[in-house]
């Protein structure tokens, strides 16, 4: 019986290995913390056309890996999935073109904080649309999560401005929000590479077509700025996001959403050294309060799957 109980407490609710599932959500989210900082370096791009490189590289590489690998898995797909496999990329071609122009308008810091409110709106669509159950625990995680986020939002009040930035990394935030929703209904029956390659593949489609309507420059660009390009298309995108997507087929998208509350300490913390942006004192009580939420969510998500 003893053994049962072990057995059970070191799965969770996906049939995978909790270690293994918060290990690889761990990769995913530190890979994702880098993405203001490169997205910031390839500032002579603009943000269109950095959101659509991002994505188009993204898409080569998953695509192309899977192509060589899991051609066959593609066959699952059945044509009702094409409608959400639709939307789920649109969703995130929404998040990526209102995320990376917010970066533009006001500071690193708000921008993060804000677009990773996230797990706020994936709690709300998971119990109205997925009829997830919430329980108090993870109210009290998205609470505390989002009270670190504002805390460490006030610290940079002012300091670059931007309300319109702040919406739209707000609007980032819903979409995806939106995006794993979508995803967490289908990836349960269609594995990891043929799901992100056609989601990746839409929301790149959607970029390019936006860069170019919107008369984005997507040639002529100094060598660098393609170099952070590709970079933010290799390791937030192809890394991170398709990790994140992996683990939306064992855990609940809101605990995946939570996970990426640690984001804006990842980037905060990187901006130091390679942007020269030194945080406010709020980061200490603000990043405690972040972290003790998402440890609290992934601890529901835990006892929720026994």
């Amino acid at each position: 019986m003893a053994t049962e109980v072990a057995s059970t407490q070191s799965t969770g609710p996906g049939g995978v290995p909790n270690a293994v599932l918060y290990g690889v959500m761990a990769i995913g989210v530190a890979a994702i913390g880098a993405a203001a900082v490169f997205i910031r370096l390839a500032g002579d791009a603009e943000p269109m056309a950095i959101a659509a490189y991002r994505m188009s590289v993204g898409t080569a590489a998953v695509g192309g890996f899977a192509l060589l690998t899991a051609r066959h898995q593609f066959a699952v797909i059945r044509r009702r999935d094409l409608g959400w496999l639709v939307l789920a990329g649109a969703f995130l071609a929404a998040h990526f073109a209102t995320w990376i122009t917010s970066l533009q308008m006001t500071s690193l810091a708000n921008s993060v904080f804000l677009v990773t409110t996230t797990p706020m709106f994936t709690a709300i669509g998971s119990h109205f649309v997925l009829r997830d159950r919430v329980g108090i625990a993870m109210v009290v995680a998205v609470t505390l999560g989002l009270g670190g986020g504002v805390i460490l939002a006030a610290g940079e009040a002012g300091s670059q401005g931007g309300f319109g930035g702040d919406m739209l990394a707000l609007a980032g935030a819903v979409a995806m929000a939106g995006n794993l929703l979508v995803g967490r209904r289908v990836r349960g029956h269609i594995p990891l590479l043929p799901y992100v390659t056609v989601v990746y593949g839409v929301a790149a489609v959607l970029l390019v077509a936006s860069a170019l309507a919107a008369g984005s420059p997507l040639t002529g660009l100094p060598t660098e700025t393609y170099l952070w390009m590709l970079l933010a298309g290799l390791i937030p995108q192809t890394i991170g996001h398709s990790t994140l997507s992996w683990a939306l087929a064992h855990a609940s998208a809101t605990t995946v959403a939570m996970s990426t509350r640690a984001e804006p300490i990842i980037a905060t913390a990187l901006a130091i050294p390679v942007l020269g942006e030194v945080p406010q004192w709020t980061i200490i009580p603000g990043g405690l309060l972040l972290f003790v939420g998402v440890g609290l969510a992934l601890r529901s998500e835990v006892t929720r799957g026994r």
